[in-house]
């Protein structure tokens, strides 16, 4: 269960940053950087969560719980399909995390990382590898970047309709597969990633 521990250990204003969307084939990747200033109230630190372990109803409840406290301070980045090709996905899922921590209302005295690649921000960086099981800060940041990923392919299911975004959010399932090869892709598609690349190679032989 994650807690505040790493948090209170460092002191002063400290970010969790997280990122979903690596592995999509088609979409953004997005990060979100959170910071509690005066601590996490019990009732909702017992809402977070790594936002994989949580099912979608209990993330949108931290979601909800998260905004209406008044004790986070968020900040919110991504980095494009187009950004994800012209840089690679590791390249491009730091500079969401950059952009998230610009979009905090005040620079961090440390950010807490998700993971083992620490991003180039503008203050000090600690990695912690599954940080959104252990950390509170990078827990919400994970609630927080996954929600908003998935309503905005969920809004983009509506003018690309035939792939089912608003439930496999981008990723290759089988339905996701059948449909490229039926529909071909959109410019919203990965062109580098598995089915959408093989396609584009079928396509030019």
């Amino acid at each position: 269960m994650a807690n505040f521990a790493l948090e209170k250990a460092a002191g002063g204003r400290v970010a969790g940053v997280d990122e979903v969307g690596r592995g999509p084939l088609a979409g953004p990747v997005l990060a979100a950087a959170v910071v509690f200033p005066t601590g996490v109230p019990r009732k909702l630190a017992g809402l977070l969560d790594d936002s994989k372990k949580l099912t979608a109803e209990q993330r949108l409840a931290a979601f909800m719980a998260l905004h209406a406290s008044g004790r986070a301070e968020i900040g919110v980045g991504a980095a494009s399909v187009g950004e994800i090709h012209r840089l690679n996905i590791l390249r491009a899922a730091m500079l969401a995390m950059e952009r998230a921590i610009a979009h905090l209302p005040a620079p961090p005295d440390l950010a807490l990382v998700d993971g083992n690649r620490p991003p180039d921000l503008p203050c000090p960086v600690r990695c912690v590898v599954g940080g959104d099981a252990r950390c509170l800060s990078i827990a919400a940041a994970s609630i927080v970047a996954k929600v908003l990923r998935d309503r905005a392919m969920t809004r983009l299911a509506v003018r690309f309709p035939g792939y089912g975004w608003d439930t496999n959010v981008g990723y290759a399932t089988e339905f996701h597969r059948e449909a490229l090869q039926r529909l071909g892709p959109t410019r919203h598609h990965r062109p580098d990633f598995g089915s959408v690349a093989q396609l584009t190679l079928d396509l030019t032989d």
